[in-house]
This record gives C-alpha cells, structure tokens and sequence, in this order.
C-alpha cells in the first residue's frame, strides 16, 4: 500500500470532494465540479487514477464527465442508471481494492437520503456521502425513517476510530440542532467550541469519527431520553421507538 494522505477539495458553497493522493496519483470521491479537481492535480502533478460516487445527486457526480474527458479511469458507484459515467456499479458487500494505492474497499448499501446511495469503507475510513453528516444525517428525498435508521446503524457498528468522511460542511448548523434535540450532552458543547475553532481558521470541522457521532449525533441517539423526549414533544404525543423518534428529528430539523 502506498503511504497517502485524504486531502478536501471545496466545491460550490460547502461540497467536499474528498481526495485519496500520494505523491503521483488521486482517488476522487464524489466529484460534483470538476473545476476544483482539475486546478489541484495540475498544482500538484498528479494523475487521477479512479472516480468513487456515493449517490446520484449533481453535486456529487456533476464533475465526472470532465474528469473523464481528460483521464481515462474506473468509476466506482451503485447500481443507479442516472450515473451514467460509472464503469464498476457495486452492491452491498461488494470487495474492490482501489488502484494505484491497494486500499481494500467493501461497500454498503445505506439508502435513506437517495434509494441507492452507498459507503465506502476501508483503511479506516468510511466515505458516507449524504448519509451520515457530523451531528446529522442526510434529508430523507427518496427513502423512509426506517431506511435511514437502519442505514446509520449499521455504520455505528464499524470501529468507533474509522474517520468519517462525509459530503458536506453542515457541522455547525447540524449542532445548533442537536443542542435543541440533546440538551444537556457535555460531548455536544464540547464539539461545538472545537468547530467553531477549525471554522475560525478556515479548516474543515471533517473527517469525523464512528465514536465521536456515537457521542453527538442525535439521529444515532434516538434511544436516549433526552432525544426521545424532545422529539415526543415536537411531536405532540409520546413516542416509543426509535424509528419514530428518528422521523419526528428529521422532520423537525427540515425547518430548524
């Protein structure tokens, strides 16, 4: 495996496209733009060697074609006929190890946010898309509380260490709303001066890790008193599972 490092590009008004670089290539992973790809690895002197999409939405695949029209390369992404650009479409437990780099990959099928949105996972780090955010999880456009739910869960069961590497800059605004929906959670306040920090200096608040959403996310703590409580009170009536917990969350932060 060579020895590499995840660099983040910004793209429109807080994209990541998250990329896997070492000294002559790069993996890019959800590129939405090309633009900011393009002027970095032509900075850089690197190749693009493979293209990772999570889910259909422009702002994760819009830049495919022009990456493509200057390197001829594998694209990795789900079964899904409106990304037309990719080359290995992969379904839940589907292996692939990452060319030039040797990463191992194994992906997961995590609808919710999209019906066929995927993760990738491997090397200790789990590119999530829309899915799972710092402190948030994805709007629910084409899957059900019950798919997100059981999306997320499945990603609290890798190592608390993996580094979550997701496709937004939404960890503020997701916090304000995980103070309204977990009052009282010191991890929350304590996450929060540390954001505000990176913001300040212009760094990103990402990766984040499985144990730190454990600890802050409310979508992932939907069993909690304190996030069962709030959401019942959102909901005008008492509410016993964590399905419902998550559905009454996630409407509530749609007009937080």
């Amino acid at each position: 495996m060579s020895i590499h490092e995840v660099i983040p590009l910004r793209a429109f008004a807080d994209n990541y496209v998250w990329t896997i670089r070492d000294s002559t290539g790069a993996a890019v992973v959800d590129p939405g733009d090309a633009r900011p790809v393009l002027e970095y690895l032509d900075a850089e002197k690197l190749k693009l060697v493979a293209i990772l999409n999570t889910h259909h939405h422009a702002d994760h695949v819009g830049g495919n074609t022009g990456l493509l029209g200057r390197w001829k390369v594998p694209v990795y992404g789900p079964y899904d006929e409106r990304i037309r650009e990719v080359t290995h479409r992969l379904k839940d437990g589907a292996q692939f190890t990452l060319p030039h780099f040797g990463i191992d990959f194994e992906v997961l099928e995590i609808p919710g946010h999209t019906r066929s949105h995927i993760a990738f996972h491997g090397g200790g780090m789990l590119f999530c898309g829309d899915t799972l955010f710092a402190a948030g999880c994805g709007r629910l456009f084409e899957g059900t509380p019950r798919q997100m739910h059981d999306s997320l869960f499945r990603l609290m069961r890798l190592p608390d260490a993996t580094r979550v590497y997701c496709g937004h800059e939404y960890t503020l605004s997701n916090i304000r709303f995980a103070k309204a929906a977990d009052p009282d959670n010191a991890a929350l306040l304590e996450l929060e001066v540390k954001a505000k920090q990176q913001r300040d200096r212009g760094l990103p608040t990402l990766p984040s890790t499985i144990g730190q959403e454990k600890a802050t996310n409310p979508f992932v703590r939907v069993s909690e008193p304190a996030v069962i409580a709030s959401a019942s009170r959102y909901a005008g009536k008492a509410l016993n599972d964590p399905v419902s917990v998550l559905a009454a969350i996630r409407e509530w932060k749609n007009t937080f």
